[in-house]
């Protein structure tokens, strides 16, 4: 991570910089600057995102010129077999956005339903930790 921490760096860099220069050339041009803004914030998140990665963990196999295949067979995630919920949040996204051409009651709706697929996201699995460690 630590390369891919140096390269979103330099990303980030480059759109500050361009964001500067493009907002002094253009007499502080709001689209464009904001535009600019937000392409370096989003890779300086990256940018903290894997360097936060590298210091906890360390070095990858992938990384390491005397690794075995062997060392990077750990199990990658917990990936559930069906749920719900992500039709249920793709629903209410789509009832939101439909709200905000035709009303703010259908967008109040949309917006709960939308939130109710959030959430059951979120909590489905909330308990499968502590059962996993009894």
């Amino acid at each position: 991570m630590k390369v891919e921490a140096f390269l979103f760096g330099c990303i980030a860099v480059f759109f500050a910089g361009s964001a500067v220069l493009y907002g002094y050339w253009s007499h502080w041009d709001p689209p464009g600057t904001a535009a600019l803004v937000m392409a370096f914030l989003m890779a300086a998140l990256i940018t903290f995102f894997c360097g936060m990665q590298y210091r906890r963990k360390g070095r990858r196999p992938q990384d390491r010129s005397d690794a075995e295949v062997a060392d990077g067979t750990e199990p990658l995630g917990f990936f559930p077999a069906k749920s719900p919920w992500p039709v249920v949040t793709a629903l209410g996204f789509a009832v939101l956005s439909t709200g905000v051409v035709f009303g703010l009651w259908l967008f109040l709706i949309g917006a709960g339903v939308l939130a109710r697929g959030v959430l059951g996201m979120v909590f489905q699995y909330a308990e499968r930790g502590a059962r996993q460690e009894d």
